[in-house]
Order: structure tokens, then sequence, then C-alpha cells
């Protein structure tokens, strides 16, 4: 006669997440985030994702310099169980550069998350994790579909329906630019 068994999973809370790591139990080499209090291992970065990364924050920072400040695979505290590390992050200007508090969803412009073996998590996980949260708007570059996914903005039950667009992805395959406004617009045509 077979038992079923009902497994029993112990969620963390950031408190606790952020004793482990004071106390060394985590490691900040350790590549982990508190997903809805569980520990995450995320996934190795590999060159291209890296110079995906690389060539948003150069776009971003000498386009934004002093009006908003990039937050590059840095934690963002989003719900009390819950602190991601998105491979990016426009948050609002602050002298303090957030040192004596990480971030909220109320500080962030716009997060990105750079996928190339992880766009099922990005897509299906985060992303309600960062509607949940407030997060306004959220985009996903697609590697391996060399686009990006304007997940959208913040409805009551989650983001708008995405739309793709190959302007983020294009930026991590060739020159890129963004126009000058006062939130960042991608041109769709490099220009």
């Amino acid at each position: 006669m077979a038992v079923d068994v009902e497994l029993t999973r112990r969620r963390f809370t950031l408190d606790e997440y952020h004793r482990m790591a004071k106390v060394g139990i985590l490691d900040r080499g350790d590549r982990v985030e508190l997903i809805r209090g569980e520990i995450v291992q995320m996934t190795a970065i590999g060159h291209d994702h890296a110079s995906c990364v690389a060539r948003l924050n150069h776009l971003l920072m000498g386009r934004l310099h002093g009006r908003a400040l990039l937050w590059p695979q840095n934690p963002l505290v989003i719900l009390p169980d819950s602190e991601p590390e998105p491979d990016i992050i426009l948050l609002g200007w602050r002298d303090d550069f957030y040192r004596h508090a990480l971030p909220g969803p109320e500080d962030v412009a716009l997060l990105i998350e750079v996928a190339n073996t992880s766009l099922r998590y990005d897509r299906h996980l985060k992303g309600p994790l960062y509607a949940e949260a407030g997060v306004r708007d959220y985009w996903i570059v697609d590697l391996e579909g060399r686009r990006s996914r304007s997940i959208g903005s913040l409805r009551p039950d989650g983001f708008t329906t995405p739309t793709a667009s190959p302007a983020a992805a294009r930026c991590c395959h060739s020159r890129f630019r963004i126009r000058r406004s006062p939130s960042p617009t991608f041109s769709a045509d490099g220009s």
C-alpha cells in the first residue's frame, strides 16, 4: 500500500534571508535570490547575457546620467518574502544612492531581465511577482529569440499583454540609441 506524503517547504522571511548572509551561511558568490520565501539559485551568466547587460548599462547610463540611477544586478525589496536581483533597474534619482535602505517597487521606473535560458522563469514567475509588488514597467530581453518583450504596465490581475519588440534585443546585437525624452524611449530602427 502506497502512502502519499505531503511535503512541507520551509519558507524564509526577508529578515531570515539577510541574517543567513550576515552570518556567512549565504555568500554573495552563491548567486541566489529570495523568491516567495524560497532561496532560488540563479542561472549562470554567460557571455551573451553579460554583454547584453553591459551594453544596456552603457546605453542607459550615458543618456540618463543625473536623472535616474542605474541599479544593475542588485537586490530589490519587493515583498516581505522576496528580494530578486534583476539584471537592470532604472530607479528614481536619490542623492544618497539608496545607501540607507534598498529600493522598493515604488522607486522603479523600469525593470529589465535579460533572458538567455530563463525566459519562462522571468515571464511566468518573476512577471507576476513584479506585478503584485507594483512594478509599473517590466521588459524581458529574449536573447534566444533576439527580441524584447515589453511585459507592460501594471493591471490589477498582472501586466498587460506582452508585446514583442526587437528594439532592446537589437541593443544587445548591434548599434542602438535612446531618444532624449523625459522617460527612456527605445527606437526600433536603431536611430
